[in-house]
Order: C-alpha cells, then sequence, then structure tokens
C-alpha cells in the first residue's frame, strides 16, 4: 500500500502533496524552518517591506557617513554611521514589519488556522523569529556592502555586533508581536510606523540620542549605543546589552501573557 498524502502548504507553494510514512506530520524543526523559509519569502518579495527594511537604511548610511554636520560620537565615521542604521535595520525588520505582518495575519485569521495545524503555536512563533534572523543577515551583507564603498573596512569588530543584533532582534521581535498581538490591524499600523519615526528621529538609533541618560533605558538607545561602541570603538558595551536582555525577556513574558490569536 502506497503511503497516505499530506498537503504541505509551505514556501514550495500552497497545495503542494507531500509524502509522509503514515500520514504523519513532518519533523518539527522541518516544519518551523519551512514557516520561515515562507515568510521570508514573502517579506523579500514585498515592495513596501524592501522600502522600510533594505532601502531607507541604506539612504540613510549614505546621508550619516557624507553629512559631516551630523555628530555620530568619536570614532571612524563609516564604521559608526553602519552601527547605527544596523540598529535602525533591526527596529524595522524585527519590530515595525513583523508587527504590521502579523497583525493583518490575525485579522485574517491565518494566525488562529497556522496555531491549530501541525505547525502550531510554537512552531509558528519560533519561525517568525528565524524569518527575522534571515532578513537581518541580509541586511547585514547588503548594508555592509554599501558601507565598504564609502570607505567602512570590515574587520573582527563585525563579530562584536553579534550579541546586540541577536539581543536586538529578541526585543523588538517581542514587542512587535506584543503590538500586533493586542491591538487591531490598522491601530498597528499606524502604531508601528509612528514608532519607527519617533525612534528614528530620537530614539538613540542612528545617532547618540540628546535626552541620554533618561534614554538610555530605551531598547533602541541600548541597541543604537551597543553596535556603534562594537564596531565604531571594538568594544562590548555590557550595560547596553542588559538593557536590551530586560527588555527581550519582559516583552517575551508580556506576550504569553496577553497575545491574543485572533
Amino acid at each position: 500500500m502506497s503511503a497516505p498524502l499530506t498537503k504541505d502548504t509551505d514556501a514550495d507553494g500552497p497545495g503542494r502533496l507531500d509524502f509522509t510514512p503514515g500520514g504523519a506530520a513532518a519533523p518539527f524543526a522541518r516544519r518551523v524552518l519551512r514557516q520561515a523559509r515562507f515568510e521570508a519569502t514573502i517579506a523579500l518579495r514585498n515592495g513596501e517591506q524592501l522600502l522600510l527594511t533594505l532601502l531607507l537604511p541604506a539612504l540613510v548610511l549614505v546621508a550619516l557617513t557624507r553629512v559631516t554636520s551630523l555628530d555620530l560620537g568619536a570614532g571612524d565615521r563609516p564604521a559608526l554611521a553602519l552601527g547605527g542604521v544596523l540598529a535602525l535595520a533591526v527596529v524595522s525588520t524585527a519590530f515595525t514589519g513583523q508587527a504590521i505582518a502579523t497583525g493583518f495575519d490575525r485579522r485574517n485569521g491565518v494566525l488562529r488556522l497556522l496555531a491549530t495545524s501541525p505547525l502550531g503555536r510554537g512552531g509558528l512563533l519560533a519561525g517568525k523569529v528565524l524569518a527575522v534572523l534571515a532578513l537581518v543577515l541580509v541586511q547585514v551583507l547588503v548594508l555592509g556592502a554599501l558601507a565598504g564603498a564609502l570607505g567602512w573596512s570590515p574587520s573582527g569588530r563585525l563579530l562584536l555586533a553579534v550579541p546586540a543584533v541577536l539581543l536586538g532582534v529578541a526585543a523588538f521581535t517581542a514587542l512587535g508581536l506584543l503590538l500586533a498581538g493586542t491591538v487591531r490591524a490598522e491601530g498597528t499600523l499606524a502604531a508601528a510606523n509612528f514608532v519607527w519615526v519617533l525612534l528614528l528621529a530620537g530614539g538613540g538609533l542612528v545617532l547618540p540620542s540628546p535626552l541620554a541618560p533618561v534614554s538610555d533605558a530605551l531598547p533602541s538607545a541600548a541597541l543604537g549605543t551597543a553596535l556603534r561602541e562594537a564596531l565604531g570603538a571594538g568594544t562590548l558595551a555590557l550595560g547596553p546589552l542588559l538593557v536590551l536582555a530586560l527588555w527581550a525577556l519582559a516583552g517575551g513574558l508580556a506576550c504569553a501573557r496577553w497575545f491574543r490569536w485572533e
């Protein structure tokens, strides 16, 4: 007797038939990776997402590098500019992009359907986080190449930025999901874009915040500072990293408590 057919709606295409022994679901890791690939592919094909996650950060990078009247702090200007723009890129993808996409998925019932599928709630959330990490990796490569063309010299300091990027992704993904899971889709769209503008203007992302030390408690200022110090000075900013870790923990706990799937 031939093995039963099961429907698989992953990145290979909706409605694709997949042979699984006894009709069992694919292994959990495989399901999560397929969901992550699907979400990352959709984001890369979305013009508005590309504008938010790649084009605008690239324009900001060029402006920060060329406009010397902007004070980035002491150190190599292209490196400091790249640090601030990578912080902006993380927020664009992990918070703004994820909040908007999840908010409309929730409104349209997609979250509810996927949560009751073999993927499950945990698999869906894990897939979203992996998709964000994949998109951030693309941003690092593209923006790093652009910074190199503007005078930045890649070095081992890039490895020092990894903890800040990972903690930033964790914190802002949690905050984005919290917003998407508690506010209506239209409200999420407005709030996510408004917060993005505020953080760009004065949240300490691309430029040192004039509101320090008050702003130092914000995840945006912590991420911007940690990345600028890693790329500009070659040091680990332990204080900002701790702030990011606390925001990631608080955001995760808040999601577990208040996130609504429909």
